[in-house]
Formats: structure tokens, C-alpha cells, sequence
């Protein structure tokens, strides 16, 4: 209930206050499991990346926010779970492997924290790795406007093709090779205007 009001809420200000130009939300697979490997410029991104798809979308998100007893009892009910950034979360993996087990769609950041100049960085090899673990669907998105962002100012979120980890093991070498893809297809993405 929280979360379709919440969406509500964030369809209203991300079409009024932050116009947003929204291409490829059908490359998001109605059904099964999916990752959605975004980058990551401001708090307002995560709500961003789930607005316009018509999927329940669950959360990675930094453990510190669950400090927060308000924030955190809001980011439980909308299936949100903490990671510890830095290191490998066992539990964080975990959770997310049951999720996706379940065909749910989760949201992950691949640079593991916000952009402090805007720009794209190097991703690190989570998601490849609970994607060569779960089998899931993983779609690329790039969001464009709301580093420093200001109400009006234009945003755009686009979802690209579905990528797969099609290695026969899930080493070092073959996860950091699906990461790059990965951050290749965003960049791509962010390029196209």
C-alpha cells in the first residue's frame, strides 16, 4: 500500500516539478527475475529508476539509512534491504538471491554510492555476481539531470536491452568482464541525447 502511494506521489513530482523524458521502460521484463543496474547521481534516483515501470521494484540500499528509525521503518515496507558498502555483504547477496529466487525486480547501483562530479565511474562486481548466481535478467539504466538537481530542471531515464551473464563460471575475470558491459551499455545510454 506504502509503495503505491509512494509512486503516486513520485509520478506526480518527476511530471510536474522534474520533468521527465522516460525511453525504453519496455525493455523491462513484465515478469521474472530482473535486475536493474542503474548509475547513480542523487538521492532522488532510486524512486527515479522505479516510477515508470509498471513492476513492484525492491531496493539495495546503504545500511546507514536504517539507522534512521522513521527512514527505516518507511524503507522496510517499500521491500528495501541494507548493504554494507566497502565489503562483500553476505546477507545483502543472500537477500537478494531470495528475491530474485521469488522472480521479484530489484534495483542496484553498480559504483556502490553516489557520483560526487556527475560522472560515470567504475562499477563494482555485485550485480554481475548476483546475476551469475540468480540467472536474472539484468537491464541497464542511465538517469540523466538530477546531479545538483533543481525543481524544473528536465531528467531523463533510460532503460536499455537485457543483458545476460552468459559465462560458464563465475570467476573474477568473467564477473569484472560483465560489469564492464554493463557500465559500456550505461555509457552508452548517457551519450544518446
Amino acid at each position: 500500500m506504502l509503495y503505491k502511494i509512494l509512486k503516486l506521489m513520485f509520478m506526480f513530482i518527476y511530471s510536474v516539478i522534474f520533468p521527465t523524458k522516460v525511453v525504453g521502460a519496455e525493455n523491462v521484463p513484465k515478469e521474472g527475475a530482473v535486475i536493474l543496474a542503474s548509475n547513480h547521481l542523487s538521492n532522488w534516483d532510486p524512486p527515479l529508476v522505479g516510477t515508470f515501470i509498471p513492476r513492484h521494484l525492491a531496493y539495495m540500499a546503504k545500511e546507514e539509512l536504517f539507522h534512521v528509525p522513521i527512514l527505516k521503518n518507511i524503507l522496510c515496507n517499500v521491500h528495501t534491504f541494507p548493504v554494507r558498502r566497502g565489503a562483500s555483504d553476505r546477507a545483502a547477496i543472500k537477500t537478494a538471491l531470495t528475491m530474485l529466487k521469488a522472480k521479484e525486480c530489484i534495483c542496484m547501483f553498480p559504483e556502490g554510492t553516489r557520483s560526487r562530479d556527475g560522472k560515470l565511474h567504475k562499477g563494482a562486481p555485485g550485480v554481475a555476481l548476483i546475476a551469475a548466481k540468480s540467472k536474472a535478467v539484468v537491464v541497464p539504466v542511465a538517469i540523466e539531470g538530477t546531479f545538483k538537481l533543481r525543481p524544473f530542471r528536465r531528467l531523463k531515464v533510460s532503460y536499455g536491452k537485457p543483458m545476460y551473464f552468459e559465462a560458464e563460471k563465475a570467476d573474477k575475470e568473467n564477473l569484472q568482464e560483465f560489469t564492464e558491459k554493463i557500465m559500456q551499455e550505461i555509457s552508452s545510454m548517457l551519450k544518446i541525447q
